[in-house]
């Protein structure tokens, strides 16, 4: 759920901070509760121990720096590993949030490693060599994005010292996260955070707010209206709808060319205090909606599905958005995960929905904006022959963000996953490339250029019997 400019939720919790991407069709073997799951199972992959008991879940994170117990409560690691499927032997399972979601293989093991509950202050040094060992673990775009990484980090161990003041050691780490410059990888401190540096689009809102000696936020903040507004009054003409806990905006852009506008995959219920809605709360909110716009584009000649900046959330729902777009079922993507030693890459494929859906031509529209589930919902409609792809690249960041508690109370959010077309190409860092160019966002004009762009896009995909006589 997550990436760069607030892309995935600040949520520390292993469960809610972005692993519950998911996958192709509902499998019927698996299973909440097995009792002969019950005993110790080692990932292959993402670096977890997971205990089972009658009483609830355990996990703890293992790396070859050491091993210590994850703070997530049995009730949260029930939303991650709740269901289960046979794998290839009976010491070989699979753990689950829930049917059709990403499968993660466990091996079982004798016992928990004794080491893992002991209950022990932790070096500076200690520190950073978990820190280090859970990158080189885990961490799948160093090839892509900083191939001499580990070595520098390295090279900078020298500096730490077993009695190494807490925030000299968190700057020491952020100060070596920054060449990655991946907006799935970020270091929570108690009053401390380090995100990847705005680039492109969120550079230009930055240096804006450094002319205006405003604070970023409020510069980002007005943008987002203006792109809202713009959508509202420019392309839908005022007769537009802004539904969705105002995360989705539809209706025609123009005669005949229906629009669609999803800002998050996620976010479709209101949070409550202290709780974040489950995935099928989400799923639920949106999939009326969704009725409502697409029954309301029947007989359109076009659709326009606007992603240029849409933050990122749930895989899951981004499939169910591709899925009211495809006729047949389609492969679409696959991933896998660093460290996954035989594990084959799991196929997500789209199925075609009784719902209300769309099957003319798609134009969908991309930045650099579009980030993590909002990328992988393009990856998935690029497996469409009736899509198009418009705009500039997107961010370049599809890996779920794998979270990890250190043993200080910190938290490291990092990229372990792969994902692939299924012609087998990587788009992690490089973001995935327009068939159709178009400035969406213009850095000359940032508050208006968006709205211009697609009321030009729409214009152009009139039928030509549907446009007035001169």
């Amino acid at each position: 759920m997550s990436g760069g400019g607030g892309s995935r939720h600040r949520v520390i919790s292993l469960v809610l901070a972005g692993l519950l991407a998911a996958c192709a069709t509902p499998q019927a073997t698996a299973k909440r509760d097995a009792p002969d799951a019950n005993g110790v199972w080692r990932s292959r992959g993402y670096g977890w121990l997971l205990t089972v008991t009658p009483g609830g879940l355990r996990l703890h994170h293992e790396t070859a720096a050491g091993c210590y117990p994850d703070p997530s409560s049995s009730e949260e690691l029930q939303e991650l590993f709740g269901f289960q499927e046979p794998g290839p032997s009976a010491d070989v399972r699979d753990f689950l949030s829930a049917p059709g979601e990403t499968r993660y293989r466990f091996d079982r093991l004798a016992a928990l490693p004794a080491d893992c509950d002991t209950h022990r202050a932790w070096s500076a040094r200690e520190l950073f060599d978990v820190f280090r060992a859970t990158f080189a673990e885990h961490y799948a775009s160093f090839p892509q994005r900083d191939p001499d990484w580990l070595a520098r980090l390295d090279a900078q161990r020298s500096r730490v010292t077993q009695d190494m003041d807490a925030r000299a050691l968190f700057t020491l780490f952020a100060d070596a996260l920054r060449s990655l410059n991946d907006a799935h990888v970020e270091l929570l401190a108690d009053t401390l955070t380090y995100e990847a540096h705005p680039t492109g689009t969120f550079a230009v809102l930055e240096q804006a707010a450094v002319v205006t000696s405003r604070p970023v936020r409020e510069v980002q903040r007005e943008w987002m209206r203006a792109y809202r507004d713009g959508i509202l009054q420019t392309v839908l003409r005022g007769e537009g709808h802004h539904v969705a806990n105002q995360r989705v905006l539809w209706g025609f852009a123009a005669p005949r060319v229906a629009y669609l506008n999803v800002l998050t995959m996620g976010g479709f219920v209101p949070e409550a205090e202290g709780q974040t809605p489950t995935l099928a709360r989400e799923l639920a909110a949106l999939e009326p909606v969704l009725d409502e716009a697409l029954t309301a584009f029947a007989g359109a000649e076009a659709l326009i599905l606007d992603v240029s900046n849409n933050r990122g959330g749930h895989d899951a729902v981004a499939r169910a958005i591709a899925e009211r777009f495809t006729d047949q079922p389609r492969r679409a993507y696959t991933k896998w995960a660093t460290g996954a030693k035989d594990v084959p890459p799991q196929v997500f494929t789209l199925q075609p929905t009784r719902r209300p859906s769309f099957h003319g031509p798609v134009y969908v529209v991309t930045s650099d904006v579009t980030v993590s589930a909002g990328e992988v919902l393009v990856l998935a409609l690029r497996a469409l022959p009736n899509v198009v792809q418009v705009g500039t690249a997107t961010r370049g960041a599809f890996s779920d963000m794998l979270v990890k508690p250190l043993p200080n109370g910190w938290t490291v959010h990092l990229s372990n996953e792969h994902y692939t077309d299924m012609t087998g190409q990587d788009f992690e860092a490089r973001g995935l490339p327009p068939q159709r160019p178009l400035a969406v966002f213009d850095g000359k004009d940032l508050w208006h250029a968006h709205a211009r762009a697609i009321r030009a896009l729409a214009d152009s995909l009139v039928p030509p019997e549907a446009k007035p006589t001169p």
